[in-house]
This record gives structure tokens, C-alpha cells and sequence, in this order.
């Protein structure tokens, strides 16, 4: 596992937690306020409020409550616009998670969660630029994964049960009619992830699974130019899109910003290698490790 406020996507520089997006909500109710007539230091008065409360959750200083949102809509006429006001804080609160909250009961949870969305899921569409995407990871692949991830956010550890449910998430690709469209970075087949003897296995690993019948391939060289700043993603229909980050995981479901991933995507498609291209930066990968 294992880099995100929201400029244009794949641009993300992750930002502390709670200062995710709240101008969003602070613009809707500054509208809301001036619609009233009234100025920030009457409402803060009306409210009870500390006079500087009101700029600081306009102007996304300060994250406003549930409460903080009742208060304000009923003070300018406009309960109405409470339940939507309510519901996008929630949104924005599930959309940035931090790895400490995430895996808090361990590994296996997390894989279980992203089990589920695979198994909602009609197309997945992945790009890893330095990993071995976790489809087609081995056994001992994933478990140098998740043993640096325990070790790293100091979650309990729960490795084997870890491992072994990200195993059974690779179940999923010989299963029903999903589609896969898996894409990495070149330089994923050179990153060290548990020594030789464990990347061998692993490139003899893509090898074999460039066959499978629902699964497209491709390998982004090196050199290549990007499209811009990229970091993993993984995107589950058109609905939704989680970015992987050092402390968390950006959730995105806005439509607008579901395209743009789309594009980014589809230029990475247009940058790939497939079939016996692919194969043989594989095989060249596999030479530099032979024994």
C-alpha cells in the first residue's frame, strides 16, 4: 500500500487531515449567509458563537459540525438546504482516510473492503507505476508487502490472515464476467520487493497471467512521458476512484473528477506495451536477476 487538498487529478499533495475540501462547504454557506443579510458577526452573535468562527469555516479554516451546519441554516432562513449541506460533509469526511484509522484491526479488513468493491464492480481499471499490481501478486510478493505496511504504521499484525485475503481477492479474475484492465510502470519490474529469489517468482508470475481471458496487460516503459505527477490509482466502474497515499487513501466519486482519471488513464493506455512486447521487458527484467 502505500502519496494527497484536490488540485486537478493525479496532482494530489496530500494535506494534514481536516483540511480536506472544507471550502467547498464554507462557500455554500457564506451564499447562504449573504442571501440573510446578514454579516459574519451577527451570525456569530445569533449563534453564540466567537466572532472569528464564521470567516474560519467560510474560508475552510475550521471544518464545520453537523451541529455548526443546523445552526447556521436556521439562523438564515434556509433548513431546507440542511440535509445536502450534511450529506456532503460526510462525503468528504469518508473521502480522505488515514492509513492508522484504515488499518486499524489490520491488513485482512482492508482487503476484504476492496474484495467488496471488486465484487460490485463490472470493469476495474488499475495503474501501479513502481508495484506489482495486488491481482498478480504472489503469495510471497504480498507478504513483503504487507509486512513492510505492519511495520510501517504500526498496525496489528495479521499477516497470514493478510496475505491470505489478498490471495482470495485474486480469485475474482477467473470468476463471472468482470473485466481487468491492469497497467504498471516498467519500473515496478525492478523495484526489490523481498530479494531475487521473490521477484523471479513474481515476473515468472506476469508471465503466466498475461494469458488469462478477461484481463488486458500493459507495461508503461521507462521514458516514457507522463501525462502529468501520477501516483497508483484504482478506478471501480465510473463510479468511483481510491488513490493510495503514504499516511491515507483518497476517495473520489465526483463524476468530474471520475472523467479526468478516465483520460489520464486512456493516455497511459496510448503509452503501454501489451502482449509480446510486454513480455519481453519482462524477460528482460528476469535476466537481470538470474542466479
Amino acid at each position: 500500500m502505500g502519496t494527497s487538498t484536490r488540485p486537478p487529478a493525479g496532482t494530489y499533495s496530500w494535506p494534514p487531515a481536516g483540511t480536506l475540501s472544507w471550502p467547498r462547504t464554507g462557500e455554500r454557506l457564506r451564499g447562504l449567509r449573504q442571501s440573510a443579510g446578514l454579516s459574519g458577526s451577527e451570525l456569530a452573535r445569533r449563534a453564540g458563537w466567537h466572532q472569528t468562527r464564521v470567516p474560519k469555516i467560510e474560508y475552510g479554516k475550521t471544518k464545520p459540525s453537523v451541529a455548526d451546519i443546523q445552526v447556521w441554516c436556521k439562523l438564515t432562513g434556509a433548513e431546507g438546504e440542511i440535509p445536502d449541506l450534511v450529506a456532503s460533509l460526510r462525503n468528504i469526511e469518508a473521502a480522505y482516510r488515514e492509513w492508522r484509522r484504515t488499518l486499524s484491526g489490520g491488513t485482512k479488513q482492508k482487503q476484504h473492503e476492496i474484495l467488496r468493491l471488486m465484487q460490485q464492480s463490472t470493469v476495474m481499471r488499475v495503474y501501479q507505476p513502481s508495484l506489482i499490481p495486488g491481482l498478480l501478486q504472489t503469495a510471497e510478493y504480498a507478504s513483503a508487502i504487507l509486512r513492510r505496511s505492519i511495520k510501517f504504521h504500526g498496525i496489528p499484525d495479521d499477516l497470514d490472515e493478510g496475505v491470505a485475503k489478498r490471495l482470495e481477492r485474486q480469485q475474482i479474475l477467473y470468476k463471472g464476467d468482470r473485466r481487468f484492465h491492469l497497467l504498471m510502470g516498467e519500473q515496478a519490474l525492478y523495484n526489490n520487493v523481498g530479494g531475487d529469489s521473490v521477484m523471479r517468482g513474481q515476473l515468472d508470475r506476469l508471465l503466466a497471467a498475461m494469458g488469462l481471458p478477461r484481463v488486458t496487460f500493459g507495461i508503461v516503459p521507462m521514458g516514457t512521458e507522463l501525462p502529468m505527477q501520477l501516483t497508483n490509482f484504482v478506478m471501480f466502474d465510473e463510479r468511483r476512484v481510491t488513490v493510495e497515499g503514504i499516511t491515507a487513501e483518497l476517495t473520489i466519486t465526483q463524476p468530474r473528477e471520475i472523467k479526468l482519471y478516465h483520460r489520464t488513464f486512456d493516455v497511459l493506455v496510448g503509452q503501454s506495451v501489451t502482449g509480446e512486447a510486454a513480455r519481453g521487458l519482462i524477460r528482460k527484467a528476469l535476466d537481470t536477476r538470474a542466479n
